[in-house]
């Protein structure tokens, strides 16, 4: 028997101030994007920001349906969009947000599995690495890769 022991950096910022202003603008598209958020069900929005290599910012947000699991995530809305717009152009950051009743969470949220996936996929098809900024009131949490989160994944060569 061999273990393997793994490690994932993670950053913890005090607010957006201590960010570059492109990751503070991108964090404040990602909060936008949560309040517009179609969610009557669950009453939690997520809002999600892309940021592509040429500075265009696309936003998205969980879109939730009756007929569950219909819905979408805010991050796979996102990146789903921006790679079907701008499909030559690779995601250079993500930001995402979440809102309820008493307003943005404190603490920063994980994106699920599947959107961690698509996100991988993403880095794949771009050859890059998407950094990730998780905001909260208390904190934003970034990290420099997808695969901080997510470091043992399923992958392409996997289907060899």
């Amino acid at each position: 028997m061999k273990k393997r022991e793994i490690i994932s950096v993670l950053t913890d910022y005090n607010s957006s101030a201590e960010l570059e202003n492109i990751y503070e603008e991108l964090i404040n598209n990602a909060k936008k994007a949560a309040e517009k958020a179609y969610a009557p069900y669950s009453k939690f929005k997520v809002g999600s920001a892309v940021l592509l290599e040429n500075g265009i910012i696309i936003q998205g947000n969980n879109q939730e349906n009756a007929a569950y699991p219909s819905g979408l995530c805010a991050e796979r809305v996102a990146i789903f969009y921006a790679n079907a717009q701008y499909p030559d152009k690779s995601i250079k950051a993500i930001a995402v947000a979440a809102f309820t009743d008493n307003g943005f969470t404190k603490d920063p949220i994980p994106p699920c599995g599947s959107c961690l996936q698509v996100m991988l996929e993403s880095e794949k098809r771009s050859n890059t690495s998407i950094k990730v900024f998780l905001y909260g009131q208390n904190k934003i949490t970034s990290a420099e890769s997808i695969k901080q989160f997510l470091p043992v994944n399923f992958n392409s060569e996997m289907l060899l």
